[in-house]
C-alpha cells in the first residue's frame, strides 16, 4: 500500500506542533481529510479544493488548538469531559479534536443537515464512538458541555450569547481566530471575562492565528 501523499507533510506538522500521535491516529485523521475531498464535490463542506491548502489550512490549524486545550482540560480537572463544536460544517476543529483526544466526548452542531449526517458518517466510517453530529441550533440544544468552541464561526457576542445555555456552570469557551480580535473582545457581555488570549502558531501557514478563551464570571 502506498504512502498518502499528505503524510510526510502532516507528520513534520506534528511533530513541529509538539504533538505525540500514534500511527493509528495519523491515518486517521488523513483518512478524514479524504473524506472531506470526497463529500466536498457533493456538498461543498468547505471552499478549500487543493489538497495541500487542507492539510495546512484545516488539519494543522486545527492541531495548533489541540495542545492549549489538553491544557484546559487539565485544569479544569475532569474525568470525562465533553466538548461541544458550534458551526463545525466539516468537523473542524470538532472531528480532529475527536481523532487525537480520544478521552474527549466530541459534539458537533449545524443547522445544515448534510454537515450533521457528515460527520455521522466519518464517526462510524473511522470509528469514533467519542464523535457525534448534531442537526440543531445551538441556541435550542438541552443538554450542557464542558467547554463550547467554535473556529472562524461569528463574533465572540453572538458566539457566546448563542451557546450560553449550552455551556456547563463551570464551562468555557474556546474561540479560534485570526488575527486578535480586539473590537470584538470590548463587545463581550459584561458577565463574562476573556481569561486568556493564546497565540497559535500553525506550521506552514503565514497568518496571524488565536484563541480566545472566555468563561461566566463568578458570582
Amino acid at each position: 500500500m502506498s504512502a498518502h501523499p499528505l503524510e510526510t507533510g502532516l507528520r513534520a506538522g506534528i511533530a513541529e506542533l509538539g504533538l505525540e500521535l500514534n500511527d493509528e491516529q495519523v491515518a486517521k485523521l488523513l483518512s478524514y481529510l479524504d473524506w472531506v475531498a470526497k463529500w466536498n464535490k457533493v456538498y461543498n463542506l468547505t471552499a478549500l479544493r487543493d489538497p495541500q491548502e487542507m492539510l495546512t489550512h484545516h488539519l494543522l490549524d486545527s492541531l495548533a488548538a489541540v495542545a492549549p486545550l489538553r491544557r484546559q482540560l487539565a485544569a479544569m480537572g475532569l474525568e470525562k469531559p465533553r466538548l461541544l463544536d458550534v458551526g463545525s460544517g466539516a468537523g473542524l476543529p470538532g472531528a480532529v479534536f475527536a481523532i487525537v483526544c480520544p478521552e474527549l466526548d466530541v459534539s458537533c452542531v449545524d443547522t445544515v443537515a448534510k454537515k450533521a449526517l457528515f460527520i455521522q458518517q466519518i464517526a462510524a466510517a473511522l470509528r469514533l464512538p467519542n464523535l457525534h453530529g448534531l442537526h440543531a441550533r445551538v441556541e435550542n440544544l438541552k443538554q450542557q458541555w464542558d467547554v463550547v468552541s467554535s473556529r472562524a464561526f461569528a463574533s465572540l457576542a453572538d458566539f457566546t450569547n448563542w451557546s450560553r445555555q449550552a455551556l456547563a456552570e463551570q464551562g468555557v469557551w474556546l474561540a479560534m481566530k485570526g488575527k486578535h480580535p480586539a473590537d470584538e473582545i470590548v463587545a463581550l457581555a459584561p458577565e463574562l471575562e476573556l481569561f486568556h488570549v493564546e497565540q497559535l502558531q500553525v506550521p506552514g501557514l503565514n497568518a496571524e492565528r488565536c484563541i480566545v478563551w472566555v468563561r461566566p464570571k463568578a458570582a
